[in-house]
């Protein structure tokens, strides 16, 4: 789900980061799923595009269960898109993705970029947990940093 954040900067600092990591952390475990956080100076097409192919880059769409989600910021266009895998997308409601987008939209637009990915994080996490529980034998399928890139200008 795409949306604009209105206002601000979503460079995070080095303890926003943790904040933000050890979120990631703490949803994983509770469920198979994986959750990432991209984040890039700019985006110069469709920020759903952007965050589809950011998705496979990452190679969330490996995970044995398809259960991936992607949290994608761009710095300096105050863009933003939140998706899930096929895995994810076939047992969550219809609407899950926009109440993500909406409850980040208001943390973004008040700039408080990291305490709203720490919230959809937790969402996401808890939502995950009813459809893909955490396994004994679970192994975490992808890194829980931040990835960040800077997107080449055009200018």
């Amino acid at each position: 789900m795409e949306a604009d954040s209105k206002k601000g900067n979503v460079g995070l600092s080095s303890e926003d980061e943790k904040s933000v990591r050890q979120a990631i952390i703490d949803a994983e475990l509770k469920t198979s799923g994986e959750i990432r956080v991209h984040i890039e100076e700019n985006c110069r097409v469709d920020v759903l595009d952007r965050a589809v192919y950011v998705f496979e880059k990452l190679k969330m769409h490996k995970t044995k269960f398809r259960n991936g989600a992607l949290f994608y910021l761009s710095m300096n266009d105050h863009k933003f898109a939140v998706i899930g895998d096929a895995g994810i997308n076939a047992v969550v409601e219809d609407d899950f993705w926009e109440e993500v987008r909406d409850k980040l939209a208001v943390y973004f637009a008040n700039g408080q970029f990291a305490d709203g990915l720490v919230h959809g994080i937790k969402l996401t996490g808890e939502r995950l947990k009813r459809y893909f529980p955490y396994p004994d034998d679970d192994i975490n399928e992808l890194p829980d940093d931040i990835s960040y890139e800077k997107f080449p200008k055009t200018d």
